[in-house]
């Protein structure tokens, strides 16, 4: 089945939910062109792109992945057209500034643009993806000088970005890093090393690659504080800004994998014939610090990969069990009917509905938080705001990743036993979703840092704050008096609470009983998902009861689709507060020899 993009669930959420008309508003945002009814026009030209253009060769690349011969990639037939022409539609550069040749826009809009790409082809959408992230760290930490020659080409969609984190020791323990960078006179630095797991590392769908290293100078001290971030593009750039001789960094192999399968991971072998020339990005021994940056962008990113394979896995399963023709309806049929009309088929395909449309409201959410954060003029807003994205990414990662999983996982089992058969496209969302967990920080990287660094560190007052606003939801819910929305208030008031519960637990005994309050730390970042997004849906329930007369048909299966979320998923979070307050000695009890 073609991707369809879900354009008018989009801009329901960014209108409705995510507040656009605030963010559009902001001085920056304005002055650069943006509003409400520009919002439409962009989504539906991103979405005939995307549909015609990209997703079309998600099959072909899972068929015709990227090859290696003699150091040089090849990518499947027709990702360089298509990427050329992603760059010369200006996609590349929607939210990066305008004086670097960027749109300037809002990440609420951008956003949806990110997911409608990831959709069509996740493979494919991994380049422009690790390419915003090497854009940002540099527009954060790099000087004038490397941001003038380098920003631009990357804008435009001429030069692409990587991350280069990875070492065949040094996994997500980056204090294990060994790369070297050894200054020299004229002030750059000869790198020496392997970096693995390089996402676009070699390819041939743009003129150079840029790629950003950590690495350690000779005095460095151990461990995380010691490495320093280096710019070190595929051929150096003239002063003229032309392309000059080939820098010493080869691609030595790629990977093959279980999903993915298009976009090629390569091993990269830096400084083998004397040295690739970098150049220092900001201080030394700051690189980590400016490598967060695109670490940062890219997990929200990732987690909008969660939705959109989810949003795919979704589309198919459903048109699948619409087509398949098995069984008698249970309610009495003449003959067989589709399978659609089966209840436990629609428990399925409700799950996925639920987990996409929860999952997308509430990145949309992250995202105007994001916006409010670096356009709001009021200083007050900004700090209240990246409090709260800062408190989202890692559930927006981790949960929107792991919930692709379990989708794509119930698209299979929509289709049968046809879903194990690679012909009809369900097992490419299932092995596809799969890496979406692992890279960019594992769940329980991102379980970890929402525990220590979002909710300890603060004692909590950002969750607090968070679970004052879903309590102001329950009001609203009260007064609205419905059937629907009284089904909701008892089940969110009831998350509510769970999720308070964590939250004591976690800030009272972080320091007493680490190992214990760290073993909950998965339970805890699923149970913030439920209820986050448990709230984000009943928001939706309140916004379509309102505007219900004018699309009966969308606002009631929004209704619908809430009041789902809000009976057969969101009591899950009570069983995980228990689990997260009851359950640390359990976790930790045996001996390591006793496994």
């Amino acid at each position: 089945m073609p991707y369809v993009a879900p354009v008018k669930d989009m801009l329901f959420v960014m209108n409705e939910l995510a507040g656009l008309s605030d963010v559009v508003a902001y001085p920056s945002y304005a002055e650069a062109g943006a509003d409400v009814d520009l919002a439409p026009a962009i989504l539906e030209e991103s979405a005939k792109f995307n549909q015609d253009v990209v997703a079309p060769l998600n099959w072909a690349g899972d068929q015709n992945p990227s090859s290696l011969k003699d150091g040089v990639v090849t990518t499947t037939p027709g990702f360089k057209d298509a990427f050329e022409q992603y760059a010369a539609a200006g996609w590349q550069g929607g939210i990066h500034p305008s004086e670097f040749g960027g749109q300037g826009l809002p990440k609420l809009i951008s956003t949806a643009c990110l997911e409608m790409v990831n959709a069509a082809n996740l493979s494919f959408a991994l380049c422009p993806l690790l390419t915003d992230g090497a854009i940002e760290a540099l527009l954060t930490a790099a000087s004038p000088q490397l941001q003038e020659m380098y920003v631009p080409k990357m804008i435009s969609g001429e030069w692409t970005g990587t991350m280069n984190l990875t070492e065949p020791q040094a996994g997500s323990d980056l204090s294990m890093v060994r790369s070297r960078a050894v200054p020299e006179a004229n002030g750059t630095y000869k790198i020496f090393g392997t970096k693995i797991f390089i996402t676009y590392g070699e390819h041939d769908m743009a003129k150079n690659i840029i790629h950003l290293v950590l690495a350690r100078t000779p005095d460095a001290p151990e461990g995380v504080k010691g490495i320093s971030l280096f710019v070190v593009p595929k051929f150096l750039v003239n002063a003229d800004g032309s392309l000059g001789e080939r820098n010493d960094v080869h691609c030595v192999s790629i990977e093959h994998k279980l999903g993915i399968k298009a976009s090629p991971t390569a091993v990269l072998q830096f400084g083998d014939h004397g040295g690739a020339t970098g150049y220092l990005v900001g201080e030394e021994n700051r690189g980590l610090e400016y490598m967060f940056v695109m670490m940062n962008a890219a997990r929200f990113a990732v987690g909008m990969q969660g939705i959109a394979v989810a949003e795919r896995a979704y589309q198919k399963a459903v048109q699948y069990a619409k087509d398949r023709v098995q069984s008698r309806d249970l309610a009495g049929s003449a003959g067989p009917v589709a399978i659609i009309h089966q209840p436990d088929v629609k428990r399925m395909l409700m799950t996925m509905r639920a987990y996409i449309e929860a999952s997308r409201a509430l990145a949309y959410y992250a995202a105007a938080a994001y916006d409010a954060q670096h356009a709001s003029p009021d200083e007050a807003v900004r700090k209240a705001n990246q409090s709260i994205y800062e408190y989202l990414v890692p559930i927006v990662k981790g949960f929107s990743t792991e919930m692709s999983i379990d989708v794509a996982s119930l698209g299979v089992q929509v289709h049968g036993g046809m879903g194990f058969i690679e012909e009809t496209g369900a097992a490419q969302h299932y092995r596809d979703a799969r890496i979406l967990t692992i890279y960019e920080g594992t769940t329980a990287i991102q379980a970890n840092d929402l525990v220590g660094r979002k909710t300890v560190r603060d004692g909590g007052a950002t969750a607090k704050e968070l679970s004052q606003k879903i309590a102001q939801t329950e009001k609203e819910l009260a007064a609205s008096g419905s059937v629907d929305a009284k089904a909701v208030l008892k089940q969110l008031t009831a998350g509510r609470l769970a999720f308070d519960q964590a939250v004591a637990y976690i800030v009272a005994h972080a320091k007493t009983d680490t190992k214990a309050v760290y073993a909950g730390s998965f339970a805890y970042l699923r149970l913030a998902g439920l209820v986050l997004g448990g709230w984000q849906m009943a928001r939706a329930l309140l916004a379509a009861e309102r505007l219900r007369d004018g699309d009966p048909s969308f606002f009631n299966t929004k209704i619908a689709t809430a009041r789902f979320f809000a009976e057969n998923l969101l009591p899950q979070a009570q069983a995980l507060a228990t689990s997260i307050v009851e359950g640390g000695y359990s976790t930790n009890v045996l001996e390591v020899e006793q496994f």
